[in-house]
């Protein structure tokens, strides 16, 4: 009887351990708190630019060292419609060209048009006016916030025989919080492209 009193004592006795045990261990841990969302780091290349200027079309500016031009294609494809493409980062600028014709006008809202098509998943659409007088270079630069397909066009014109369009692009699904520092690093040669854009 006595041996059965100090089994049964030890079983209790074992059983409280690891009831305190279970009770105890839970309340030692740190309180969790979820880590917020990050992206991996994207490395830049240092900001060179060379000289692009094609033979048989009437402009001319800097394109990014990281750049490379390749034709326009495309069922609609025009003389001197080219892509500029950054391969490490699936960017691509999408430029046209027209000559005028006493429709500068058309021209201007087409491009308005297809800047304000993305305002369904916009946050919004800044319009940047510019102009460099000394060589004939005026236009305006859409900035479009949030996830949409392009994040920024432009056009560029002398208003009486030049009209070059661009559009920046990647090949990615749009995110805006991941894309922005390169969103935020193509524009600067979008910008440098019209900073130093000639006419021929």
């Amino acid at each position: 009887m006595k041996n059965r009193n100090n089994s049964l004592r030890s079983i209790v006795l074992f059983a409280l351990v690891i009831a305190m045990l279970i009770l105890v261990i839970p309340g030692c841990r740190k309180s969790y708190t979820p880590k917020p969302k990050s992206y991996f780091r994207i490395d830049f290349p240092e900001k060179r630019y060379v000289a692009y200027e094609p033979e048989d079309c009437p402009y001319s500016f800097d394109i990014p060292e990281y750049a490379v031009v390749v034709p326009f294609q495309g069922a609609m494809v025009e003389p001197c419609w080219i892509n500029i493409r950054f391969p490490g980062y699936k960017g691509t600028i999408h430029m046209s060209y027209k000559t005028l014709n006493n429709n500068l006008g058309s021209y201007v809202e087409d491009i308005r048009t297809l800047a304000y098509k993305h305002i369904v998943k916009a946050d919004d659409i800044l319009e940047h006016s510019f102009s460099f007088p000394d060589r004939h270079v005026h236009g305006i630069i859409y900035d479009i916030k949030g996830n949409t397909a392009s994040s920024l066009s432009f056009f560029a014109t002398d208003s009486a025989t030049h009209f070059l369009t661009g559009a920046l692009y990647f090949n990615v699904l749009p995110n805006k919080d991941s894309l922005a520092p390169v969103i935020r690093f193509f524009t600067a040669d979008v910008e440098h492209l019209i900073e130093t854009l000639q006419w021929h």
